[in-house]
């Protein structure tokens, strides 16, 4: 995800300084070659050796070092950075950087960086809410730099409010939308993912093995490539995507009613959404008992929801998924065909890596004029990227 992707940790002098270390392991995680420096106050709180043992390079602490190369130490990893992320930051580094002060590692090193920026502030709520912070954080984000704003909690000084470091996820996912470029600004994406429950009673229900992980990995994908997205979902085991709307449904009907609202906001439909075509007729008010050895269930079908976006489609652009577990190509075609749909991406998930709940997934996308591309097995985050490169292939065609 981050390989061959060069990030300095700027990590400053707050409690915080020991969640800069689960960030670090992200990132490591991720392929990226990290590079950290600490400021004095900073090794008040978190060893350098920590850092180096995690990162596998060495810790920059002194202003006046050279590297191996004989090379100034701040110059050369400001220029060779893809991305400079400080957290935590201060409000002594944030007021530093504003006021153009560079009288140490870690100032001198961003003040040298011609790339983007990342601040994660942390700090106590009053100093947060200190006018002439929020001046000095309102000036660097005029200048480009960027911020992945504190979130309110307890706090380390005693008091509760904004102020808190938010989560080394959170800051991760806000790296990769930083290291990610935007090509897809302006779009509005709305994107469906997960089954659907149609309940029996109040303790079953008919669903399917929709994990929801495709969906989701669409939606995290055009987010970081800079689209506004609405996810309706339906219930899954999936951490809800950061950055994101998220619209959270049970049922069929309970999500055709929800991209009805939603769909004439956006650009761009995604229905990856296993949904159940049927429904029971009846649904018991008290849990059914057993009577004997056989119950017939009377079903109705819902409303096809991708069928009713194809006939509205009009300008939008419009995804479908169609899951096969046979003749895949022929019934993705007539699939294509019957819901109006501009792209569909279409996968035999009884083959191995292409199923429900797994990483991967194989898929064959079927286009209006006929072609037909099968990348073979990948990631899903792979298949969500490359499906958004053809939403933005078509997109550009429809405006050139």
């Amino acid at each position: 995800m981050l390989n061959g992707k060069i990030i300095v940790l700027g990590v400053s002098g707050g409690i915080a300084a020991y969640k800069a270390v689960e960030l670090l392991r992200l990132l490591t995680k991720a392929g990226a070659d990290v590079h950290v420096i600490m400021t004095r106050a900073a090794q008040e709180f978190v060893t350098p050796l920590t850092f180096q043992t995690l990162s596998r390079n060495p810790v920059h602490t002194d202003l006046f070092e050279l590297m191996a190369q004989g090379d100034i130490g701040h110059i050369s990893l400001a220029d060779r950075a893809d991305l400079f992320v400080i957290a935590p930051a201060t409000a002594n580094i944030i007021g530093k950087l504003a006021c153009g002060i560079a009288d140490d590692m870690l100032t001198t090193t961003a003040m040298a960086t011609r790339g983007t920026v990342l601040l994660a502030p942390a700090m106590n709520v009053n100093m947060y809410g200190n006018a002439i912070y929020q001046e000095n954080e309102e000036r660097l984000r005029r200048h480009g730099y960027l911020f992945v704003n504190p979130v309110k909690g307890d706090l380390a000084c005693g008091w509760e409010g904004e102020g808190k470091l938010q989560t080394p996820e959170i800051i991760f996912q806000e790296v990769l939308k930083a290291l990610t470029p935007s090509d897809l600004v302006g779009e509005r994406l709305l994107v469906t993912a997960g089954p659907t429950r149609e309940e029996i009673d109040p303790v079953r229900y008919l669903s399917n093995h929709s994990s929801g992980k495709m969906g989701y990995a669409i939606a995290r994908a055009a987010w970081r490539r800079g689209a506004q997205v609405t996810l309706v979902s339906g219930p899954t085991a999936l951490p809800m995507p950061w950055g994101v709307t998220f619209v959270p449904v049970e049922s069929a009907g309970e999500m055709y009613d929800a991209v009805m609202a939603l769909v004439g906001e956006c650009s761009v439909v995604i229905k990856a959404a296993a949904v159940a075509d049927y429904r029971p007729v009846v649904r018991a008010g008290e849990k059914l008992k057993k009577r004997g050895d056989a119950m017939t269930l009377e079903l109705v079908k819902n409303r096809d929801i991708l069928r009713e976006l194809g006939k509205e489609k009009g300008s939008r652009l419009l995804v479908g998924f169609a899951a096969e577990t046979t003749e895949l190509l022929s019934n993705a075609r007539k699939k294509l065909a019957e819901k109006n749909v501009d792209l569909l991406v279409a996968n035999d998930v009884t083959e191995a890596g292409a199923g429900f709940s797994v990483e991967t997934n194989i898929v064959h996308l079927l286009y209006r004029d006929g072609r037909v591309e099968a990348p073979g097995i990948l990631s899903k985050e792979a298949v969500a990227n490359l499906i958004l490169n053809r939403v933005a292939a078509l997109r550009s065609e429809q405006e050139g």
